[in-house]
């Protein structure tokens, strides 16, 4: 993956995306070592937030080491050629889901999350996200890094989240809905 090419999808991103303008900064400071586990222990990783096609259910990982539900997603790696190849590698080692595709390959969130002692040399990181949406019918298998992969309701997510995953998932599903053309529901009981 090219440091030119994780800077272009940065610029192309609207900056009403959360996340994306401090990314940026952080990236123009931190140059190629941004994208690598080894370059520091702050660095970019990419994510999938995986929905139904209705946008009603969301598939979520035990993280095995957070311990939490989360998206799919992990480090960049040299043979990906893009921070959308990574989410959709990451989508599919993590969900078992052999043939997921992403919705558009746009970001849709940026989050930078500070990580505990168990994450190694990892102190924090700029997670870029991006969705896809995926029949609830199709098989899934927990990969070695998580304890159980599993659909739920987006209004009636599991208690072990991070803090500031409810408002990172409904800020992407409010963007898979853009995309799609269906009009963005503000009246369900779960918006935050």
């Amino acid at each position: 993956m090219r440091l030119a090419d994780v800077t272009t999808a940065l610029a192309r991103t609207d900056d009403d995306v959360p996340g994306v303008v401090a990314a940026r900064h952080f990236v123009d400071r931190h140059g190629a070592a941004a994208l690598r586990r080894e370059g520091g222990p702050e660095h970019l990783t990419a994510s999938c937030f995986v929905f139904s096609p209705d946008l009603e259910q969301t598939l979520l990982c035990l993280h095995r080491k957070g311990g939490f539900w989360v998206q799919f997603g992990g480090h960049l790696e040299p043979d990906d050629r893009d921070l959308a190849d990574t989410a959709r590698r990451e989508a599919r080692e993590e969900s078992g889901i052999a043939d997921l595709e992403l919705l558009d390959g746009r970001i849709v969130d940026v989050d930078r999350h500070d990580l505990h002692d168990g994450f190694g040399r990892c102190a924090a990181h700029w997670d870029v996200g991006f969705v896809a949406l995926v029949d609830p019918s199709a098989a899934t298998a927990a990969s070695d890094e998580s304890d159980d992969v599993r659909w739920f309701p987006v209004g009636a997510l599991p208690d072990a989240l991070p803090s500031t995953f409810p408002r990172r998932l409904l800020a992407a599903r409010d963007a898979a809905r853009r995309s799609i053309g269906t009009p963005v529901r503000t009246d369900w009981p779960g918006r935050l």
